[in-house]
């Protein structure tokens, strides 16, 4: 069965060699906490333009993927570190699919999205090659709206529920990042699913290009 394995809240923080601020320092939480339409109650979001909002109001981390970057970097990596609200167990993090839910308790959460990794990730990590490095791994975790709002703590179960239509993986849409004349045949799947909706925008102006 799948867990909520932590959660995971992040305050303002300096970028490292910048004025600005930061919300990607995450560390996990204990107790209740609230999962709103907006995102995780007391959870910082300082870049608006390219965080938060509802279709990516909750980012996911696979454990499994933790555990392959741990052996990757030969180093214990606590949750939270690659800035996610909530760390799943239990879960294939490359198979999940946009349209797949995630429920727990009276929470339900709808995959929208994968994430692209920035700059401030790199400088979080220690390592500016790290966006190409987290790329090339292809497990980007996971975006999320909030389909039914409430409270969460960790340890409960969580119910992963896969999209009933055609899949297309968060795996898959990491590999599109960059790429200047993608498969039609992939962006038409992709949009048959609930996409973030500046992703479906995207889409479907480069599908209009083609044709």
């Amino acid at each position: 069965m799948a867990i909520l394995a932590s959660i995971n809240i992040g305050q303002p923080q300096p970028i490292p060699g910048k004025s600005a601020k930061t919300g990607i320092y995450k560390t996990p939480v204990e107790g209740d906490v609230a999962i709103a339409r907006e995102g995780v109650a007391g959870d910082a979001v300082m870049d608006s333009k390219h965080h938060g909002g509802r279709d990516q109001a909750v980012y996911l981390y696979f454990a499994d993927d933790y555990a392959w970057w741990s052996k990757e970097l030969g180093r214990d990596i606590a949750p939270g570190t690659f800035g996610e609200n909530l760390t799943i167990g239990g879960v294939e993090g490359r198979q999940v699919a946009v349209g797949d839910r995630f429920t727990i308790d009276a929470v339900v959460l709808e995959v929208t999205s994968h994430r692209t990794p920035c700059n401030v990730f790199a400088l979080r990590m220690g390592d500016p090659k790290f966006i190409r490095r987290f790329h090339r791994a292809g497990r980007p975790g996971a975006y999320c709206r909030v389909i039914a709002e409430g409270t969460v703590h960790a340890g409960q179960p969580v119910r992963h529920t896969p999209f009933a239509g055609e899949r297309t993986t968060v795996a898959e849409l990491m590999a599109l990042d960059g790429v200047r004349d993608p498969d039609p045949a992939i962006l038409r799947r992709a949009l048959t699913a609930p996409v973030h909706y500046k992703m479906r925008a995207d889409f479907e102006e480069k599908l209009a290009r083609l044709f």
